[in-house]
């Protein structure tokens, strides 16, 4: 069975001022350098055979500090693993959202990337990912709604509400059988390093 560790990116800019990403290319601000620097820490006294990264800049970055961590993993860059392409709303807060397209902004056709489109690229990553690296652990780099879209895809019986926080770790082991839910948005790295 192959193990995916899903790592969301560190935090950007725009993530403190509520601006929705999507497809846009928002590099980590100092903080969020820093954030991927204590994932990577704590990945490092793991077992990891690959890192695939989604190929926008916060992720990728992101990877690339953890790969330093584990230099004879394989690192590979994969688009189908971005973000949900946020269409019009890209670059907005919820109160210009709101102020633009009104209250039920979220019912109108605004150019987002569709739920379908997402799960199908999503699983077809993952797909590649069980058959290249059969009875191995995987970190998946990328971002907070495409890892919770494709989570709940892979974790059918519970449904997940939660949003994933900044560099958080979701494990899951992908089975023939039934996939499992081992850890789920931990950032317990997060918390050690601000008690030390």
């Amino acid at each position: 069975m192959t193990v995916i560790g899903f790592v969301r990116h560190g935090v950007t800019a725009w993530n403190k001022e509520g601006r929705a990403q999507g497809s846009s290319d928002v590099p980590l601000d100092e903080e969020g350098i820093e954030m991927a620097g204590r994932v990577a820490k704590r990945l490092s006294t793991e077992q990891w055979d690959a890192i695939y990264t989604s190929h926008l800049s916060r992720a990728k970055k992101t990877a690339e500090i953890i790969a330093e961590k584990l230099p004879q993993a394989m690192f590979v860059v994969d688009q189908r693993l971005a973000e949900r392409g946020g269409g019009l709303v890209e670059g907005t807060t919820e109160a210009e959202r709101i102020e633009k397209w009104g209250i039920n902004w979220k019912e109108l056709d605004l150019g987002f990337e569709p739920h379908d489109a997402i799960i199908e690229r999503g699983m077809a990553a993952i797909r590649d990912i069980k058959e290249k690296h059969p009875n191995e652990r995987v970190l998946l780099i990328s971002h907070g709604a495409f890892i919770k879209r494709l989570f709940n895809e892979l974790i059918p019986d519970e449904q997940y509400e939660k949003s994933l926080d900044n560099t958080s770790v979701t494990i899951v082991e992908l089975s023939d059988e039934r996939n499992r839910c081992h850890l789920f948005n931990c950032t317990a790295h997060l918390k050690q390093a601000m008690d030390a």
